[in-house]
């Protein structure tokens, strides 16, 4: 535990970026993702088997624990580490995008969001300092401002009240987290501005002059369309320091990956691996299955002959089809285990195509190939 955070940018081609995020609890290689472990579990997946997918970092999610089971409650168990038995790095969101979309009742206000729990109705008041606080008694190693996650559609005077609401609210979170933090635990500050370019500008703008150890891009995949969120990448990770690790939240499928990879974003999370998986959906280098449909019902060959992932490599397309279409339990894990194994060869691809100077090539090729491939 004694490695401080830093992050190391090795090579490019093109746009893309290679790199490496040091941390007290391992290095994460760059670009990468991140399987969500929303509620101190990656579901259906032991930490083990999430391990040997090659992921170095999961995300938690502080508005999930702190409501269930209690922030205080894991950090007298020792922390989130310890408690779901996960040593490598653990990077936090805020809470605040959860606090928008699940809460029955929320007030946002300077102070913060004013929310009822969805679970038991229970008040809560989650503000920049609360978020920190939450965050530090998990103990997690990379930990994300207290941002409101504007809305889209949102007029520029709605997103620009938003985004100088979350400069405000990021130095307040960047002051509770000196307060609070242990050594060589790192702040991100969030990135909003909607698809407005001006205010994305000065959203960034006003991040880098505060100095955090990373910037995420936030308030994105919320609506706004493939091409939109592209242009606004574009348009704003250029703005960002090329010293500091660049992270897409909540994004998403493999071309979203690889567009993102292309314009320089570093990480990523996003819980469409899971929950495709506990829908009877499967990525594979081919595109997209469906496993619920009859097609596969006599079809002997594995998801993938060649993956490292037994999951994929093991059990035959017809015995998955068996699974999914009984609703037993093993479909569900052994597709969510194939999901996070794929995600993560295409990260290891792309820095390998990275490496190699030949990302151009490669992202060319695999859209094509993810765009063959069998209709869901």
């Amino acid at each position: 535990m004694s490695a401080q955070f830093s992050y190391q940018l090795s090579s490019t081609s093109g746009g893309a970026r290679l790199g490496q995020i040091t941390t007290p609890r391992g290095v994460i290689d760059t670009p990468a993702f991140m399987p969500v472990g929303t509620a101190a579990t990656v579901k259906a997946l032991y930490c083990d088997q999430v391990k040997q997918t090659g992921a170095q970092v999961i995300l938690g999610n502080t508005y999930h624990l702190m409501l269930r089971p209690g922030a205080e409650r894991v950090a007298k168990l020792g922390g989130l580490h310890k408690f779901m038995g996960w040593d490598g790095p653990i990077l936090t969101d805020s809470g605040g995008f959860q606090v928008m979309s699940l809460s029955k009742l929320r007030k946002i206000s300077e102070e913060g969001a004013a929310f009822q729990s969805h679970i038991d109705g229970s008040k809560h008041m989650l503000s920049p300092e609360r978020s920190i606080e939450i965050q530090c008694l998990l103990g997690s190693d990379i930990q994300m401002q207290l941002d409101e996650c504007t809305p889209f559609p949102a007029t520029h005077d709605e997103a620009e009240r938003s985004m100088e609401m979350s400069l405000r609210w990021a130095a307040r979170s960047k002051t509770s987290f000196g307060a609070n933090s242990a050594p060589a635990q790192a702040l991100f500050g969030i990135v909003q501005g909607g698809v407005y370019p001006d205010l994305r500008a000065r959203s960034a703008e006003g991040l880098v002059g505060q100095d955090f150890h990373g910037y995420s891009i936030g308030g994105l995949a919320v609506g706004e369309g493939h091409e939109m969120m592209l242009k606004t990448l574009e348009q704003t990770t250029p703005l960002l320091p090329t010293d500091k690790p660049r992270y897409l939240m909540g994004v998403g499928t493999p071309l979203d990956l690889i567009e993102a990879v292309a314009r320089g974003v570093d990480m990523f999370d996003c819980v469409m691996p899971t929950r495709s998986g506990r829908h009877g959906q499967v990525f594979t280098w081919d595109g997209k299955f469906n496993l619920k449909n009859a097609r596969f019902a006599e079809d002997p060959r594995p998801l993938d002959a060649a993956s490292s992932c037994p999951a994929a490599r093991d059990y035959s397309r017809a015995y998955l089809h068996h699974l999914v279409r009984c609703g037993e339990l093993l479909g569900a894990m052994l597709l969510s285990w194939a999901n996070i194994a794929f995600y993560q060869d295409l990260m290891a691809a792309m820095r390998a195509a990275i490496a190699e100077d030949r990302f151009e090539e490669f992202a060319a090729q695999t859209k094509q190939r993810l765009a063959g491939g069998p209709a869901v």
